[in-house]
């Protein structure tokens, strides 16, 4: 059987290696690790041509919306936080417009962390520019403390990874208002949206933790292999 190509967004920027200092297109390595372990074929996506999407929606069989730096504010209306770490708006527009390529193909997408921000602004919904603001504590952004979070049965997600899930998922925003066509799947104990899904759609899912990063034990150990195979299979 062959593996359908699975397209990743990735970050472009300087980067250093020996002596040299270029500008690269880099991806995580364990986002096309876990493609390939579920028999996928990836395939890294440089920011940079917007004339390349349709082609791109048309020659892939699903997409990887890759964690990554905060939206930029101006993407859902709203204003910059100074807090908040710099947007790159060479990648906010090539990934708002690639997903809603994909969406409108009918194309698999898996939106992680930034990628869960993406698919949910470029449907019309908006984010918490600053959540510590919100619930008055900074217990979302602890890198290294898990939680369990809740996610609803009958969703895509659900039947993926199963109704509760401890996760690691370190993060300072959050969905606010749902984007057009998008439930919420999955929620922390405080509320906070950990999970998307677009409906009427083959595979339209996001999720605010990490699953590229869970494969070897730890929080959430072997259920992000189920969703990447979930993927994989939506995308064949």
């Amino acid at each position: 059987m062959s593996r359908p190509l699975i397209g990743i967004t990735a970050y472009f920027e300087a980067a250093r290696w020996g002596s040299w200092v270029r500008e690269a297109v880099l991806s995580p390595p364990s986002y096309a690790k876990s493609i390939e372990r579920a028999g996928g074929a990836p395939v890294v996506l440089p920011p940079l041509n917007l004339h390349a999407i349709d082609d791109y929606v048309r020659g892939l069989r699903g997409v990887v919306l890759a964690g990554g730096v905060p939206m930029g504010a101006d993407t859902y209306g709203a204003e910059q936080d100074e807090r908040v770490e710099e947007a790159q708006a060479h990648r906010d527009r090539f990934e708002l417009a690639l997903a809603r390529a994909a969406v409108q193909a009918d194309v698999p997408i898996l939106g992680i962390a930034r990628g869960m921000h993406v698919l949910n602004v470029a449907q019309g919904g908006t984010l918490i520019p600053w959540l510590p603001e919100v619930l008055d504590n900074d217990k979302h952004g602890e890198p290294h403390t898990p939680h369990v979070i809740q996610v609803s049965v009958s969703s895509k997600l659900g039947k993926a990874v199963g109704d509760k899930i401890e996760v690691v998922s370190p993060h300072t925003q959050s969905v606010r208002r749902l984007g057009n066509g998008l439930l919420a799947v999955a929620w922390a104990e405080d509320q906070i949206v950990e999970g998307i899904e677009l409906q009427g759609h083959r595979f339209g899912v996001g999720v605010q933790w990490h699953p590229e990063r869970s494969q070897e034990g730890g929080p959430a150990g072997g259920t992000g292999s189920k969703l990447f195979d979930a993927l994989v299979e939506a995308a064949r």
